[in-house]
């Protein structure tokens, strides 16, 4: 069986091959013993990617969340499908990005990721409340209210700039794999990054630095609900 394929974004960059003896090898080997610790470390770890991504696309919480779930339970039951010809992570994030785009063609045939509409250029950007300083280890209310504006300002953003913004900003991924993640050139992934940039304005950006890490968030009882809903579909656990 082969990998998943790709069928809305094209194989653009090169991505590392994972060597058969590395460490996420012998998670993806436990995994496909339906070790659960290996499985809980996978999803762990890739949980807070793929839902940004898939609602980078779905811009819906609980669509993003469904996307999350359906990528593990698609790749679970297909790891023998996956021959490291690139990261465990690109992988899983291939397969929710298709899956999410599945549900935006339910709904407008015919999308694909590269050319999602880049009208409306000027989005429309809510200046954010400038934060005081709190001990508070959750956040005090001001940095609650700017975590919501971060999110929907990016939401604002055209669908392939919020995409770019997302891989690149939010997630810290390389010029090179959102290029190759989202099937287009490192040079249209680089004028978009500045188009969204701009898009945010540069006060405004300076704003959300300290807290943009924080949007989004995939943790804490979400995360561990949903690791568990993953099993018990999987059969997997107690």
């Amino acid at each position: 069986m082969q990998e998943t394929p790709v069928t809305a974004i094209h194989r653009t960059a090169t991505f590392r091959t994972v060597d058969a003896g590395s460490p996420e090898a012998e998670l993806v080997r436990r995994a496909q013993a339906r070790d659960e610790a290996a499985l809980r470390a996978i999803m762990q770890a890739n949980n807070r990617r793929l839902y940004r991504l898939a609602r980078g696309i779905l811009r819906n919480d609980s669509e993003a969340e469904d996307v999350v779930q359906e990528t593990y339970v698609r790749a679970f039951t297909h790891l023998d499908g996956f021959r490291g010809e690139s990261g465990l992570s690109t992988w899983l994030s291939r397969i929710a990005i298709n899956e999410a785009l599945g549900r935006v063609r339910s709904r407008k045939p015919n999308v694909e990721l590269d050319t999602l509409a880049e009208a409306a250029l000027e989005a429309q950007i809510i200046r954010f409340p400038l934060s005081s300083a709190s001990s508070d280890p959750e956040k005090s209310m001001a940095q609650r209210e700017i975590q919501r504006v971060v999110e929907h300002a990016v939401d604002e953003l055209p669908d392939a700039f919020r995409m770019v913004f997302i891989a690149r900003v939010m997630e810290g991924m390389t010029m090179e794999e959102t290029a190759g993640l989202l099937g287009v050139k490192p040079e249209t992934v680089k004028t978009r990054l500045h188009r969204a940039r701009a898009m945010l304005r540069e006060n405004v950006e300076k704003k959300i630095g300290p807290v943009v890490m924080d949007a989004f968030p995939f943790a804490g009882e979400r995360c561990e609900r949903l690791t568990e809903t993953v099993l018990k579909r999987l059969g997997v656990g107690a």
